[in-house]
């Protein structure tokens, strides 16, 4: 995420603090670097180490007021993530690479998407 200024940066620390533990800049950092993952130059280490951080901030935005019960475009996105950081869904040791590193670009663009939600519903400006 580009900050504008370092009090911007300060303020969106301070709000992810107020917000029970949900880190704007952490999830945008996550999903940017995610993102930019590329299929064949990319190592499995690290792809699996980046599954389980991804998908913890995921969880912990499907725990926040989203304005699911109001919006079904919402709700839709809110059980697609909800499938994905169950952990039957997760790669294993078994999962292709490939398989996982499509696992990680769908819970990076979810967490996107969510986390837009989220800080629109709350007032935190676009991430």
């Amino acid at each position: 995420m580009k900050v504008a200024s370092t009090g911007k940066a300060r303020e969106l620390a301070e709000v992810s603090e107020e917000n029970g533990g949900i880190s704007v800049t952490e999830i945008t950092s996550l999903t940017d670097t995610v993102l930019g993952f590329r299929l064949g130059t990319t190592t499995r280490a690290q792809l699996d180490h980046y599954v389980p951080r991804l998908a913890k901030e995921l969880n912990g935005l499907l725990g926040k007021d989203l304005g699911a019960e109001d919006d079904p475009d919402a709700q839709e996105l809110v059980r697609r993530a909800t499938r994905l950081v169950e952990l039957s869904a997760r790669p294993t040791a078994e999962t292709p690479t490939f398989g996982t590193f499509f696992y990680l670009r769908d819970i990076a663009n979810l967490s996107r998407r969510l986390l837009w939600l989220y800080t629109d519903r709350h007032g935190l400006g676009a991430p």
